[in-house]
């Protein structure tokens, strides 16, 4: 009897878990589908979502836990894995259905040896009937190794010259890093934000011995191999006609302090207009954000940019620059955001007492630019002629009602009313706002330069800060091949384990056969056994 209640307690508790699993699960979808409903939220509802994926993690692990527990229970009490009929039985837990495993993954075969008797009757008469295979998924470790590469000596008899076979390249003079652990090296660097210090203690538990000063050499080096191709990748995305620019702060050490430095990002992406050029990403360091950044950045440029209204940028606007002048284009996420955080405080004051009240100009004006992005999406992927041609049915009107609309609430409030800030940023710039109806190759949102940023804002949580000026542009190089090999969809630590060993002989008009749009992984097959 004990036994018996102590399973249907664990039951119980089994079937709680489950249910708190299933709310949070549900809550997580809602807040999911709320934000593609409404657009890009603000960085606070980000880190919401965020602990909401911790929190399912943590009530899914402790879901199966307490469900293989209520087993392991009514086994014992020789119960059914289910409660009596005075209590509602739990509903069994829904799994998500597994994916067929890759085409690539070797197979090795194991198989159980088959009864040499029947176990019935001991009867020696037994025929195959079939088979049924169980798959698992298994994971082998890191293996190190060393490569002995042998390059023998030989002499000519009739004219006593040695010949020899010329030394693997390395990155470094008399270096011992494979292209594939220098590869890894740089990826989860600057790829998944991983310290060389904490590189070197994983390495250290696994018996290798590389400390942060001889990883740090490879970097040096590996970057000032791959510089052709940076600039190669710079060339390529210098040579657009529209850009998406954007920077982020980068800690950057200095004397006794760090400096607040910036790390910029152009961003070639036309595939949103039907382009079929390969998109490519660029990045620069530097310890300030003073305008001569981009105006040194963009010298030779012109086109049209996609970017805030920040000042820096606007050398690059004047008719008279040397290089052309440069076509403003803003973004309406940008302009979006502080109506957006004004209406999401709309939701806090219902559940928190005293809160900043709502503001219902600011959730209107939400709700009709929302009407936008929603035309956006439906043309994602069109010509340039085709998305100008429904900007100009769809949205002129609704671009023209909304800056009417605005300039009449605007009129009625006072110069510290709150909603006044985000309604005179875009009346003050409407027309580079409007900008994207005339012309089909703009973006309504310069998001694509804020994705490309997003692993330094990451990044800043982990390693802190930039040693140098210099350590900062070698990271803004290695993040420009990263960055467009992923934009590319190129596994990065592949190309760059690919192509790390044909940079020294590689001849220097077919360079470009190593950029990512234009490599392909040497092939695989899987191993059956």
């Amino acid at each position: 009897m004990i036994l018996s209640e102590r399973a249907m307690r664990i039951e119980a508790q089994a079937a709680a878990s489950f249910v708190e699993a299933t709310i949070a699960h549900l809550k997580l979808m809602i807040e999911k589908l709320r934000r593609e409903l409404y657009g890009q939220r603000s960085e606070r509802t980000a880190r919401l979502i965020d602990q909401m994926e911790l929190q399912l993690e943590e009530l899914e692990a402790k879901a199966a836990e307490d469900e293989l527990s209520a087993e392991a229970a009514a086994l014992q009490a020789s119960l059914p894995a289910s409660l009596p009929a005075s209590l509602p039985a739990p509903a069994p837990r829904r799994r998500p259905s597994r994916k067929p495993f890759p085409e690539h993954l070797p197979r090795e075969r194991v198989v159980i040896a088959a009864p040499s008797s029947c176990p019935c009757c001991s009867s020696m008469k037994l025929s195959k009937l079939g088979e049924d295979v169980t798959e698992t998924l298994e994971v082998i470790p890191s293996q190190w190794k060393l490569i002995q590469t042998v390059r023998e000596k030989f002499t000519c008899r009739a004219c006593e010259a040695i010949s020899q076979p010329p030394a693997p390249f390395h990155v470094t003079p008399r270096g011992f890093v494979g292209p594939n652990l220098l590869a890894m090296v740089l990826f989860e660097k600057f790829g998944q934000h991983q310290p060389l210090n904490r590189q070197s203690e994983r390495y250290g538990r696994e018996g290798i011995d590389l400390s942060v000063s001889t990883l740090a050499d490879q970097i040096g080096a590996a970057a000032a191999a791959l510089a052709s191709l940076h600039e190669r990748i710079a060339r390529h995305l210098m040579a657009a006609e529209r850009l998406h620019a954007d920077d982020t702060t980068v800690p950057i050490l200095a004397k006794g302090k760090t400096d607040t430095g910036r790390i910029w990002t152009y961003v070639r992406d036309d595939r949103p207009s039907g382009g079929a050029d390969p998109p490519a990403a660029l990045y620069f360091a530097s310890r300030d954000r003073r305008q001569e950044h981009p105006d040194a950045h963009l010298a030779a440029w012109s086109g049209i940019l996609q970017a805030d209204a920040h000042g820096g940028y606007n050398g690059l606007y004047d008719p008279a620059r040397p290089g052309g002048r440069v076509t403003s284009a803003l973004c309406w996420s940008h302009g979006r955001r502080g109506f957006f955080e004004l209406a999401d405080i709309a939701s806090s004051a219902r559940r928190v007492p005293g809160a900043t009240p709502v503001s219902p100009i600011a959730l209107k004006a939400v709700t009709r630019i929302n009407v936008l992005f929603a035309i956006e999406r439906e043309i994602n992927g069109l010509s340039a002629d085709a998305r100008r041609q429904v900007r100009q049915e769809r949205s002129r009107p609704l671009v023209e009602d909304l800056r009417t609309w605005l300039g009449e609430q605007r009129v009625r409030l006072s110069r510290s009313a709150t909603v006044a800030k985000p309604i005179d940023y875009m009346l003050r710039r409407w027309d580079r706002f409007a900008s994207f109806l005339d012309d089909g190759r703009v973006c309504l949102t310069n998001n694509a330069a804020e994705r490309a940023l997003r692993g330094f804002a990451l990044g800043r949580k982990a390693w802190l800060f930039a040693g140098s000026s210099s350590g900062a542009k070698r990271a803004a190089t290695i993040v420009t091949l990263i960055q467009t090999a992923k934009l590319n969809d190129v596994d990065p630590h592949a190309w760059l384990a690919d192509v790390l060993p044909h940079m020294a002989g590689h001849p220097i008009h077919r360079l470009d056969d190593l950029l990512p749009w234009n490599w392909s992984p040497p092939s695989t097959t899987a191993i059956v056994a």
